[in-house]
């Protein structure tokens, strides 16, 4: 894919060379030119030092043949600028935004960012999930709130153990993402057998998220 990252903070910087290392074709745009000048001595991609608020920056950027565009700066209101023209001006498919403050991410969905980010509510489900006791976190909500992301810890008595992957009757519009098997991330596959403690990635609609759940719980 071909990805502009609008903001070469730290966030954008580690994301750009994570990107890149996965074989995708990377643009960074930074407006401060010293953070660019430091970025472009350590990133192999391409670096652009100018607003990514400014169209002519982004089509500088290619962003006509941009697969996404990941707004990630520190500020909402640029994030948002950066999302908008994209989709609106240059038509790209998908659209990326980090939220700052935790009281824009409902402007942020209702307005069109495809993938709105809230750094604030992925900390806080970090912590929840480091100290909760519970079965499940509620990772992420995007495409406007229909979807949701969901981390299930798998306990010995889910009904799902010891089953494949291609044998379950998950909800419908539902999809395992990923499997955490100790230090292992597994990408499941048809023949992929689920096990105890294993922790299951999800992705769903919204309005079967509980169903989803006590389909891999058991319980609920």
């Amino acid at each position: 894919m071909y990805i502009i990252i609008v903001g070469g903070g730290k966030i954008g910087f580690f994301l750009a060379k994570r990107l890149f290392k996965d074989n995708h074709a990377v643009v960074v745009v930074e407006k401060d030119a010293e953070t660019a000048d430091v970025i472009a001595r350590e990133f192999k991609g391409t670096v652009i030092c100018g607003d990514g608020c400014e169209p002519s920056v982004l089509e500088q950027a290619g962003i006509a043949r941009a697969d996404v565009v990941a707004a990630v700066t520190g500020v909402d209101e640029d994030n948002f600028i950066i999302c908008q023209i994209a989709k609106d001006q240059f038509r790209v498919n998908r659209t990326v935004g980090r939220v700052n403050d935790p009281d824009n991410e409902r402007a942020f969905n209702e307005l069109g960012i495809d993938v709105p980010i809230g750094v604030t509510m992925i900390l806080a489900k970090i912590i929840e999930e480091e100290v909760s006791f519970s079965d499940f976190v509620d990772l992420l909500s995007f495409k406007r709130g229909k979807l949701a992301l969901i981390r299930v810890d798998l306990p010995e008595s889910s009904p799902v153990i010891n089953k494949k992957v291609q044998d379950l009757q998950l909800p419908p519009s539902s999809v395992l993402v990923s499997v955490v098997r100790g230090d292992d991330v597994i990408v499941p596959k048809g023949d992929t057998v689920l096990k105890p403690l294993d922790d299951v990635v999800a992705l769903t609609l919204v309005e079967n998220k509980q169903q989803l759940l006590s389909f891999l719980i058991g319980k609920m």
